[in-house]
């Protein structure tokens, strides 16, 4: 029995990944308790987030520039490229201070029953910069669950013909957990301890 627009607004917090319908209703009435000047500030930096980004042309991560900092960094290690399957997960990466390296994000993982398959994600982009860049290794830095696995040995039968060091992150990380939720401390161990494949 909501008014139409409150049913409207928890229709669109419920969209949110890991928000369902009784969250949603929660925050939905979180953000009616709000003043007016506070919800505009909300939107506004909702709008301004989408509108100012970019997409880095090199390494496909959101960034404010473009190539983004990160690519922009000569001081990174330009032979390495730590592939990710979203930006959240670069970002938890470059929170562990042990990765020097440049990145590469593929946009997401293979799942077939999703409708995910090797065309939807940014592999020819990545193959582009292992046969330009002069990469002498690719760290497949993916979730320890099947989606990620399944990238993982799909990247690692597409690379080994080329001449490039193919390691994973070593299993520091859970089975079933997500990188962007992972702690500092984990992750820089899988950096650590990734090993060849």
């Amino acid at each position: 029995m909501l008014p139409a627009s409150v049913k409207k607004l928890v229709e669109q917090l419920n969209i949110l990944p890991g928000i369902g319908p009784k969250t949603a209703t929660r925050l939905a009435f979180f953000m009616l308790k709000k003043n007016q000047a506070e919800l505009e500030r909300f939107a506004d930096a909702v709008r301004d987030a989408k509108k100012d980004l970019k997409i880095c042309s090199i390494c496909l991560n959101i960034s404010q520039t473009n190539p983004c900092t990160i690519c922009s960094d000569a001081s990174r290690d330009r032979q390495i490229i730590c592939v990710v399957s979203e930006s959240q997960d670069l970002q938890s990466l470059e929170r562990t201070n042990e990765y020097r390296g440049l990145y590469h994000v593929l946009g997401g993982v293979l799942n077939p029953l999703e409708g995910i398959t090797p065309e939807s994600l940014n592999i020819k982009q990545l193959i582009n910069r292992l046969e330009t860049d002069g990469i002498k290794e690719v760290i497949l830095g993916f979730n320890p669950d099947l989606e990620g696995e399944s990238t993982a040995m799909y990247l690692q039968k597409l690379l080994k013909t080329s001449n490039v060091k193919i390691t994973r992150l070593a299993k520091g990380l859970p089975s079933g957990a997500d990188i962007e939720y992972a702690d500092e401390v984990t992750l820089a161990s899988a950096l650590k301890n990734r090993r060849e494949l």
